[in-house]
């Protein structure tokens, strides 16, 4: 059953096909939370800057009727963010029970149609993917949501149900990678014993939740490697090539969903990695070919122009479109029209975060704990494939 707006018919399957929408824009979980910056609005401005988004290309998210949430929430969790929303306040009962109204997991103005839209993304993805094609959805990746609880920034678990979409649009073997700071425990909770869902999560050791050990392997479909803080670009593409790309092909998927938080980033606050936007776009290279769909999802990022800038690169690469070296003015524009204030503190960015796109690639030596963690799991793939 359709659960959410039906999509035009005129979009050309054949081009990849943004999903937006303008809740983002306005929308904040508050004046000192992580996620009081512009992210999804960043980079469908700075798209259009670029002249990237061709006719038909772009699609309004619907948001995710109730009903449609129910294939992983249960109707109390629904109910009490509806509550919560409408009152803008929560019960005792439900903060307990449910997270809400926590520091993490804020009341706010759309704190249930915000992620309801990021969800009818998802789910709308997951219909258009029903042909093969290509997905983006910056407003996703929101995988510490629980089915009967909020978590970690996240009240509805978009991953999870864009693969389920998937699945009831006919998607067998999906494969589900995450390249965020943080581990996708949500997402994890809901197929950890599901043989035809290949989970592969890479994520700084130590960092909250503090699941997704490297030794967890769940019903032998769970790949975790948890990365050492100041692990670079060279450690990301140790683990690229001999765990993420390995692991894909032995797994041979109907369709990848690639959650592809920009908090991994060195300027991102919420981790301490050390990364640059080079190693997550040598990935999205990499995986495009690996199976007829890809859905992509955004996730973590709390520095303003890093997330822009990544997740606008994102769109470029699944466009086969060039990145200047050097941004035209209207893009520049955007990028010097952001601001990020809060915590008795304003950000002035460097000039690179105006200017350009494309990071300084980050490299430096492999660190002993990246090559022992690829030692581990290539071992464990000859084994599973």
């Amino acid at each position: 059953m359709n659960l959410v707006v039906p999509y035009p018919h005129d979009v050309r399957k054949t081009e990849p096909v943004f999903i937006g929408s303008e809740i983002y824009r306005h929308s904040s979980y508050g004046p000192f939370h992580p996620l009081r910056v512009p992210r999804v609005s960043t980079v469908m401005d700075l798209c259009r800057a670029m002249g990237w988004i061709g006719p038909g290309q772009y699609l309004t998210s619907p948001r995710a009727k109730p009903a449609a949430l129910l294939s992983f929430h249960t109707p109390a969790y629904i109910a009490a963010l509806q509550r919560a929303e409408a009152a803008q306040a929560v019960t005792e009962t439900d903060r307990l029970r449910h997270g809400l109204g926590t520091s993490n997991n804020p009341v706010f103005p759309e704190m249930y149609r915000r992620p309801a839209t990021s969800a009818g993304a998802a789910l709308l993805a997951g219909e258009l993917l029903r042909r093969p094609g290509t997905v983006f959805t910056p407003a996703g990746g929101t995988h510490h949501g629980f089915p009967d609880r909020a978590g970690g920034f996240c009240y509805l678990n978009d991953p999870v149900l864009g693969i389920q979409s998937l699945r009831r649009n006919g998607v067998a073997r999906i494969a589900y990678l995450d390249i965020d700071a943080h581990h996708c425990d949500g997402v994890d909770h809901a197929f950890r014993a599901d043989p035809d869902t290949l989970l592969i999560s890479t994520h700084e050791a130590g960092r909250w939740p503090r699941t997704g050990p490297l030794e967890d392997a769940g019903a032998g479909n769970v790949f975790n490697v948890p990365l050492v803080p100041g692990a670079c670009d060279d450690d990301m593409a140790l683990v690229r090539d001999r765990v993420i790309l390995p692991a894909l092909a032995a797994f041979r998927p109907d369709a990848v969903v690639l959650q592809c938080g920009a908090d991994a980033v060195q300027e991102d606050p919420q981790s301490r990695l050390s990364l640059s936007n080079n190693a997550h776009w040598a990935i999205l290279r990499a995986i495009r070919g690996l199976a007829p769909r890809l859905m992509v999802l955004g996730g973590g990022g709390y520095n303003p122009w890093s997330v822009g800038r990544l997740w606008s690169g994102n769109w470029a690469i699944l466009n086969d479109l060039p990145i200047p070296t050097v941004l035209p003015p209207a893009a520049q524009a955007v990028l010097g029209a952001l601001r990020w204030e809060g915590q008795r503190r304003v950000t002035v960015p460097p000039p690179h975060w105006i200017t350009t796109l494309r990071d300084t690639p980050r490299t430096g030596p492999v660190h002993d704990a990246t090559r022992a963690a690829c030692d581990h799991l290539s071992a464990r793939l000859v084994a599973w494939a």
